[in-house]
């Protein structure tokens, strides 16, 4: 199946009031977990590849395209999309490599600086066909983004879109990075006042803090594009502990490498059915 444009798994499954797993690739096993785990389930997905995996490969270009290898021979919809890049540069690499999207995260900086930033990736990549989502809010490490003072402000919101045009916007409504336990408190009427405020798809970003009902709650209330990453790298870990913890003389990492593929598309295919209630 060729390469599926992540606008279109998008907007077909707002149109369908359903949610998009997006998860986080960290390596090639990663990549293949998630795709096995959304042909199981026989939903699109989206793999994502972070600016702090980029620094963890050395480079974008391996891990990109190795995940562009996988999405192009999957089963289902598959879209390969830049995660977190902070840095423009990184943006562009992006875009020549044939990514179909990207997040540009210029949220740490004052609005009107993220409001220019955004512009100058938003003109780059609609030149080239490429969908952009960006950032209001914050969304921190755990009890940051659950302050009230750090939530995303639906007029504000508004105001950023039209002024640069993003195709989807993350958003700060009691979600955190990297968040082991899933008991985050979702701020439902915002994320439902936000969905009135943007004539744009909403972004959950640290949904892994997010239950299984919650995560379903957020979809009805106006979320689409849900991203994941540290609930499947839980899964990976643990079935690698296991592995070796049963096996102790082992050194092939094929070995424990296989039990934690399966396990992260186990979580894929869950997850996907959570959000496609």
């Amino acid at each position: 199946m060729p390469l599926t444009p992540t606008d279109e798994i998008v907007r077909r499954a707002r149109a369908a009031g359903t949610g998009v797993g997006a998860f986080n690739v960290l390596q090639l096993e990663h990549a293949q977990a998630i795709v096995a785990g959304a042909e199981n389930a026989d939903r699109p997905v989206v793999l994502q590849i972070s600016e702090n995996t980029v620094r963890y490969h050395g480079a974008l270009e391996p891990v990109a395209l190795a995940s562009l290898a996988v999405a192009r021979a999957a089963k289902t919809p598959v879209a390969v999309h830049l995660d977190h890049a902070e840095n423009p540069d990184l943006v562009r690499e992006a875009v020549a490599l044939g990514l179909g999207s990207v997040m540009f995260d210029a949220s740490k900086l004052p609005y009107a600086e993220n409001v220019a930033a955004t512009c100058e990736v938003v003109e780059h990549c609609h030149s080239h066909g490429v969908w952009v989502e960006a950032e209001l809010g914050e969304v921190g490490g755990k009890g940051g983004a659950h302050t009230p003072g750090v939530r995303t402000d639906p007029d504000e919101a508004r105001a950023f879109v039209d002024a640069t045009g993003v195709d989807a916007l993350a958003v700060a409504v009691g979600s955190a990075h990297q968040m082991v336990t899933r008991d985050a408190v979702l701020d439902f009427d915002l994320i439902a006042r936000l969905r009135a405020a943007v004539d744009v798809p909403l972004v959950l970003h640290g949904s892994s803090g997010v239950s299984d009902p919650h995560l379903t709650a957020a979809i009805a209330a106006g979320m689409t594009k849900v991203n994941v990453s540290t609930h499947l790298n839980k899964a990976f870990t643990e079935a690698v502990r296991a592995h070796l913890a049963e096996h102790p003389t082992t050194v092939d990492p094929r070995t424990y490498l296989t039990p934690a593929r399966a396990a992260v598309a186990r979580e894929v295919s869950h997850l996907l059915a959570v959000l496609s209630p």
